[in-house]
């Protein structure tokens, strides 16, 4: 009940956000007398298209882009919560789920610069004060434009999926399929590695390669301790190798920077199907029955098919994504992830979940994921639209007894596209003890409002 109160709300305060439709002015008579315009050639705009342009045709120029999601949420948290030592059930929190800014620019014909800095998971329980991090800051130059740019620096462009590096801005749901970001700040930065790389098409076969320094396992907040169960290993790590090839069969899509859109709203027909890698050896570490440390390499593989496309004839778009991935931490490797995790602690050692909103996301075994939504036609309430959905990330881990099902159903209330939209949404996530049985679900109800200037 308590739920349903909350979504009346939001859905109430949202009503004061509709665009009205203003009265039409009337125009202003014609002037007759008016002085013929001037005909003199008007110059080069240097600021059209946000954008800082550098020469006289605009193929050199500088841009920056910018990105606001807070989140709203109400949520059943997992047994043995505790925030600040104190136990909690459930609770209601506000927070910064991502701020980011992005500046690049195509500084010659060849050379392209990339950075993006931001925030992310920024809630009451944060520290404060703790300011904006570099998310990328790369290098590029290209050798042949279309077919081969090499580049180098802090990088999205990694392996194995088409949403291993999404574009935030344009995601379908409330949140990507975060499971695809396989090493997210365990030996990454937020998904981006250090690494070198090379992107091009030939034809409609668009791909990406990379080799990555993998970061400090020590400077991360994953398992120290070798034990039992696989986790990373904390020697100097070897070179990782990531890859991601598709083959786009309807309208191109733009491999500028490295992250995908999550749906383009009925702007643009795509259809493309993907395969990727991300290989390293000796990443993962664990002790067997002899007490011995044994190393294994860690090894993902993936394929996907990404449908975005019009239907119908008043704006009306369909959008599908399904990803089969297999994973290979090493022997019943699990990990959890909790976004924006509203909590800090637990104080029952049985759960695997650990406290607040986490669930096990990663893990050794095979995953399907597949997320679908409608988008309405063009101004379906006064001058914006809906676009519900539905994702669901079935895993068969190893570790657990029981398959890992965790649902997310919801609805984008359009009130300018990306630019401006609320989301609202249910998210289902199971409870597992440490032994790997299924003990529960939990709930949660999401709202995100977004401001999106690109």
């Amino acid at each position: 009940m308590k739920s349903l109160k909350f979504i009346v709300a939001l859905f109430g305060l949202g009503l004061f956000l509709v665009p009205q439709n203003s009265q039409a002015q009337e125009k202003p008579a014609t002037d007759l007398t008016a002085k013929p315009a001037d005909q003199t050639p008007a110059k080069h705009e240097f600021w059209k298209d946000r954008k800082v342009y550098l020469n006289e045709d605009g193929s050199n120029y500088l841009k920056f882009t910018m990105l606001s999601q807070v989140w709203v949420r109400n949520q059943e948290y997992n047994p043995g919560t505790t925030i600040f030592d104190t136990p909690k059930s459930s609770g209601t929190d506000i927070g910064i789920r991502r701020f980011r800014i992005q500046m690049y620019g195509q500084l010659t014909n060849e050379v392209f610069i990339y950075s993006q800095i931001g925030e992310n998971n920024y809630n009451n329980i944060s520290d404060r004060k703790q300011g904006f991090f570099i998310h990328d800051a790369t290098g590029e130059y290209a050798l042949d434009k279309e077919k081969l740019s090499l580049g180098a620096g802090l990088s999205g462009w990694t392996g194995l999926s088409r949403f291993s590096s999404s574009g935030v801005g344009s995601l379908m749901g409330i949140d990507g399929p975060l499971f695809l970001e396989t090493t997210n700040d365990v030996s990454d930065q937020f998904v981006r590695k250090l690494s070198v790389y090379a992107k091009g098409k030939l034809g409609k076969f668009d791909y990406r390669i990379a080799v990555a320094q993998p970061m400090a396992i020590q400077k991360s907040t994953a398992t120290l301790a070798v034990g039992s169960n696989s986790s990373f290993s904390t020697r100097p790590p070897e070179a990782q190798y990531n890859g991601y090839f598709q083959y786009q069969f309807k309208d191109q899509e733009s491999n500028l920077i490295p992250y995908a859109a999550g749906t383009y709203l009925g702007k643009k027909t795509v259809f493309n199907v993907g395969a990727g890698i991300i290989y390293q050896k000796d990443a993962m570490w664990h002790k067997n029955v002899a007490n011995d440390t044994i190393t294994s390499d860690m090894l993902h593989l993936a394929a996907d098919v990404f449908y975005d496309a019009p239907i119908g004839t008043k704006g009306e778009a369909v959008s599908f994504y399904g990803n089969f991935t297999h994973y290979d931490f090493g022997h019943n490797y699990i990990r959890n992830t909790a976004p924006m995790n509203p909590a800090n602690g637990n104080n029952d050692a049985t759960v695997l979940n650990g406290g607040g909103n986490g669930y096990p996301a990663y893990g050794t075994g095979n995953v399907l994921y597949a997320q679908i939504g409608y988008k309405f036609k063009e101004n379906l309430i006064g001058k914006t639209t809906l676009m519900p959905y539905a994702a669901i990330q079935h895993a068969h881990y190893e570790r657990l007894k029981e398959d890992m099902n965790f649902y997310d159903v919801g609805v984008n209330w359009l009130l300018a596209g990306q630019t401006s939209k609320l989301t609202v949404s249910y998210q289902n996530r199971p409870i597992y003890n440490t032994a790997g049985d299924l003990t529960d679900h939990k709930g949660a109800i999401v709202a995100q409002y977004q401001v999106s200037f690109n």
